[in-house]
Parts: structure tokens; sequence; C-alpha cells
């Protein structure tokens, strides 16, 4: 009798200590696999409109877009670029008193025209990041790029419900553009959440 005792207490000490090194084994191998696959998405991002904010100037500017068929404006220390054609787009750079332009920010407008196709079109092939990130690119595309972001937050334009999700470049050093905020539309009625406006900004500010 006692030696099946002894029998059984051998039995579900080893049963134990079985299961709590499968536990221990779980528990050191899933963070490091969780981490490896976040951190091969990680990715920054330098250029928005072919400009580099903290490093382009308002010269280099003027010169990518001097034959733009709709003109621009120039307001203090603000330059605006409008795409009147549909979808509707806007284009502002802000500068400082060097004429570094530090903020770039690319959005919708509700006011457009539908133009002939007479090549208008081609001209705003520029308008997206140096990953390729546009105004109208599904909301998906942009944790496919450049990760998951550091925080997504409620926001609103307008009276349109939309969602903020903000990146912090400073891990890829000082030098390059240290924010980029990107503003979505929220998923409804089975319609996919998409881009409506993408804000990079230099490492100044």
């Amino acid at each position: 009798m006692r030696a099946r005792l002894c029998s059984g207490r051998l039995l579900r000490r080893a049963l134990l200590a079985v299961a709590l090194l499968t536990a221990v084994a779980g528990a050191q191998t899933a963070p490091k696999a969780d981490a490896k696959k976040a951190s091969a998405h990680r990715a920054n991002e330098l250029m928005l409109a072919k400009l580099r904010p903290g490093h382009a100037t308002t010269t280099q500017a003027l010169a990518i877009y001097r034959q733009w068929p709709f003109g621009h404006e120039e307001h203090e220390t603000q330059m605006t670029w409008r795409y009147t054609c549909y979808p509707g787009e806007v284009l502002t750079l802000d500068y400082d008193e060097n004429r570094i332009i530090q903020v770039i920010r690319l959005g919708e407008t509700g006011n457009f025209a539908i133009c002939d196709s007479d090549g208008r079109k081609e001209l705003k092939s520029g308008w997206r990041t140096g990953k390729g990130l546009r105004v109208g690119d599904r909301a998906a595309k942009v944790a496919e790029l450049y990760g998951n972001p550091d925080s997504r937050s409620p926001s609103t334009k307008g009276a349109q419900p939309l969602e903020l999700w903000y990146y912090a470049f400073d891990w890829a050093g000082a030098d390059v553009p240290q924010v980029m905020e990107v503003l979505c539309t929220r998923e409804a009625d089975g319609k996919p959440a998409r881009v409506v406006e993408i804000t990079l900004a230099g490492p100044s500010l």
C-alpha cells in the first residue's frame, strides 16, 4: 500500500514538473516572437510630396511645382498648392524664418471639379510619402508600411468622426522627421477605414 502511495506521489510530481517547464518555455519564447514581428514592421518616413521636412526649402518646392497648372498661395510662413480635379486635395507647407520647410500636410478638400483627361491627374503622382502612402488609401496600409502607431485616438475634422494615428520617429535618429500623423476615417457599414490626411514634421519641432 505504501509503495502505491509513493508511486502516485512521484507520478504527480513528475507531471507537475513537466507542466511548469512547458509554461516557462512558452512564456520565454512567445514575447520574443512578438517582438521580432513588431520590429520587422517598424519603419520611419523621410519624405512627403517629394520634400523632406527639416531639410527642403521653399525654393526647392517652387522648383518641383513650377509647372503646377492651378497655381499656389503663400501667406506669412505657409505655402499651399491645390489639386482641384476629382477627388480634390491640398498640399500645405509650413516653413521657418530661413524658409526651411518644417511641416508638410497633405489632405482632402471638398472643392473639386471633374477635369478632362488632359494629363492633369499625372501631376499629382508625387503627392505621397516616400514609402507610397497616399490620401485615399485604406488605413490598414499605414500599419503595413510603418508598423503599429505609438497611439491611436479619436479625432474629428469638421463634423466627420476620425481616428488619429500618431508615429514618433525619434528612435531613427535626430536628423530625420520626428513625427508623422495620419488621420483616418472610421470603419462603418462594412466600409474600410481610409486615409484622409497625412502630416510629416521635421526634427526641429
